[in-house]
Order: C-alpha cells, then structure tokens, then sequence
C-alpha cells in the first residue's frame, strides 16, 4: 500500500449476536442526518430500526437526480452515490424519509485520505482471543488485512503510528519487537537500552523520517471496586526519549529522565521543530490516582543534534483545570492540536467523561470540541488527515463498551461538524459482525 496518505485510529470492534426486532419507534443508525462528508467517501449506508422499518420508502435528491430505495436497509450502489455527489452543486443531499423525516446530507470538497489504519480487538483486560491491523480504503469498501496474530504465534500489536510515508507498529512476545518501515524498506528493531526504564512505548516519527521521540514507561493495570469507571492504567515511572534511526542510538537527557514528573504521549509539531508530550508531577499511586493530573507541555527539538530543549513550556495546565491531558496529536498543517481531557490520569478509553479538545497554536486559546464529543462516554485515539480538515477517533457513544471510528470535518478556521460512522458496505455491520 501507499502509507503516505494514511488516517490513523486505534478501536475496537463491535461484535453482538442474535435477530433484530423490529419493535418500538422508528430509528436509523449508523445516524447520517446533517452530517458533513468527505466528496471521495464511499456511500453512506444506513439501516431503519423499529416499527415500520420493512415498508420505509428513502428518496435522495440533488439537482435534477432522485433515486428511490424501498425497504429496511438503505443501500446506496457507488454508481449511484457518484451521481448524486455529482448533482449536488450546491454541496447537500436531500433525504426525504417515510419514517425519519427529511435532512441533508453535506458534500465536503476537502477530500479524505485514501485509507484507515487501525487494530481490531475484542474489548476486555488480560485476555484476548484475536488481533489483527487491517487497513481500509475509504473512498469504497475494500478491506486487508497488514498483520495478524495467525501469523505471530498470537502475538499481540499495537501502537501503530503514520508518519508521511514511514510507519511502525510494536509487535510483543519473545520474538517482539518494533518493525519500522522507513521509505518502504522494513526493520525491525529493539527499542531498547541499558538505562531506560523499559522499552519505548509511546511515540511519534520526525517529518524527516531520522528520529523518533518515544516515551519509556512501567504501565499498571488495576480496577475499581465502585463507580462508573471500570479499569485503570497508570504509569508508576515514564520518561522520554529520542532515537536516531540513521545511527541506531537512544538519546536520553536528564531533563526529561526525572524521578519527580511522569512525561508521555510525546509527538512532533508538523515543522519536526519541537515535541508536545504530556507531563505530571508523581503521586502515591495508585492511593492518589484521581490527585494524577498532566499537563499539555511543549519543548524545542533540534533536529540536528536530536536534543530536546531545555526550555520547557506549559501550553495547557491540568491541575489549574483539575483535570488531565493525554494524546496530543498536531495537525499537518501546524495550527492546531487536538488532545483529550479527563479528570484524571492518562488511560482514557475506560474513561467516560473524557473529552477531545481544540488548541490554536497561533493563538493558544483552546477549548472542548462540544460538537464532537459525546456526552456521557469517552472520545479519544484521534488522528488527522493529511490536509489538516478531517479527524478520525474512537468512540463508544454508541453503547459504552465498543470503540468505534467516527469522522468529523474541522474547517481552516477551526469549525467542527457534527461526527459520523465510518460508513459500511452493510448497514448492519457493527451490529452484526463478530469477530
């Protein structure tokens, strides 16, 4: 494949058995009302739910084309979606539904990158049955599998990262390792060394394709025995480091190796000039995690040397929010960065009040991205399109357990659209499949 025109996600697949029925009032899903799309998406398929889902009659319309389509799921032919992206020259589809009502649907001339990377995995703690990172294109339905644990003498992989045209994932077991390919030439390689912590963990590729910057942690799972939260991950020490790729070496600096902060989620701004990471002060863990409060900080990366700067700056404060920061990603164009808000922490997914925030880098003004989140369960492991106008990101608004890949659209000035589904070629996807 091309890896430089990749979005990238980790989450987790739906898996559900057992017949629908046809009861209570009519619904849709996935929800595809007034949403904004990309022009080379692949059709945006959807399914009624409820009484008279059977004998729904959906009409789309854009200029002079109307297309008809009977019944439960509404199936669009790509010849057809074609068609109506074509029409509609004034950016919108018209739906007129039998059962929902009528609302558009809004054709973005920003396209989307070709193709999805993300891991499929059944959610859960300490065991798991099968992973695999698939790789889908989205301007239609296709779908391959890149790695699996068939071949890995069921080895687990995660932490997979896109960086132009290089890309990594991690690759655990005895045999593990982490396997770069850097301008489609592959290496595997120990990210290791005498004086760290542990191996790398997490971490972000240099626009050059030379360096890496990665953090170094002792992670801790643990559960709570009361509350809405499930299970909690936490870092008892964590470092940062930087690799240099072209001389096989592990750069460490004191600043940045300290016993009294915990730094991680480190990645490079789009000009590879500096490094945003998250950072927290220690605390008795696990006694005190909701005391456990990281901050969006930023330091200066010289890409010549690979040395991290000393001037380490504070873009975001948790403990002045009395919260925490995880993920920040920077978009390709370097005016913003996106990252995610809980209370406390930095394991999100299991959070469910964790939100995706919107920082200016020109201005430093920020704030939640209300028109994407959800309101009750977390929205994280987000990744933007090569043209800075789309992110991707993990959900479990749908029900709380499964992450599943939502879309949404920022605007150069920052405007976010209302988030959709990765649309599939049967509606009933996330429904149905079990994998």
């Amino acid at each position: 494949m091309s890896v430089n025109s990749c979005l990238l996600v980790a989450f987790l697949m739906m898996a559900l058995t057992g017949c629908r029925h046809q009861t209570g009032e009519p619904g849709m899903y996935p929800d595809y009302r007034d949403v904004t799309l990309p022009c080379n998406i692949a059709p945006a398929n959807f399914h009624y739910t409820g009484v008279g889902a059977e004998k729904a009659i959906t009409l789309f319309t854009a200029g002079s084309l109307t297309i008809r389509i009977k019944g439960e799921s509404v199936c669009l032919k790509p010849q057809q979606w074609n068609a109506l992206k074509e029409q509609a020259t004034d950016g919108a589809i018209r739906v007129e539904s039998s059962l929902m009502g009528t609302w558009d649907m809004y054709i973005s001339k920003d396209t989307i990158d070709p193709y999805l990377t993300y891991r499929l995995i059944e959610p859960g703690y300490e065991v798991w049955n099968k992973v695999e990172i698939r790789e889908r294109n989205l301007t239609n339905f296709e779908e391959r599998t890149l790695a699996t644990h068939a071949n890995t003498e069921n080895s687990c992989m995660n932490c997979h990262i896109h960086k132009g045209t290089n890309t990594m994932f991690y690759l655990r077991g005895p045999k593990g390792g982490a396997v770069l390919n850097r301008d489609g030439q592959l290496r595997k390689l120990t990210l290791n060394r005498e004086g760290l912590i542990s191996g790398t963990v997490y971490g972000d590729l240099h626009p050059s394709g030379r360096w890496g910057v990665f953090s170094t942690n002792i992670i801790i799972p643990g559960f709570h025995s009361v509350g809405t939260n499930r299970l909690e991950v936490y870092d008892t020490v964590s470092d940062l480091c930087i690799t240099d790729f072209d001389n096989n070496k592990i750069l460490t600096l004191p600043e940045f190796t300290r016993t009294d902060k915990l730094e991680t989620f480190p990645c490079f701004s789009a000009d590879g000039t500096k490094v945003y990471f998250c950072s927290a002060d220690t605390v008795k863990l696990p006694e005190n995690i909701k005391e456990l409060k990281y901050s969006l900080a930023c330091a200066s990366f010289d890409q010549t040397t690979g040395e991290l700067g000393k001037d380490i700056r504070i873009l975001w404060d948790g403990p002045a929010h009395n919260a925490s920061v995880c993920h920040p990603k920077a978009s390709p164009d370097g005016r913003w960065i996106v990252f995610t808000v809980a209370d406390y922490g930095t394991f999100p997914i299991w959070h469910r009040e964790c939100d995706l925030w919107l920082m200016n880098l020109q201005t430093g003004e920020s704030h939640p991205m209300d028109k994407v989140n959800s309101p009750d369960f977390s929205d994280t492991y987000h990744s933007w399109s090569s043209n800075s106008r789309w992110i991707v990101f993990a959900s479990k608004r749908d029900d709380g357990q499964y992450g599943k890949p939502y879309i949404c659209h920022i605007s150069a000035d920052g405007i976010q659209t209302k988030p959709f589904l990765l649309p599939q070629q049967d509606p009933t996807h996330y429904e149905t499949t079990r994998k």
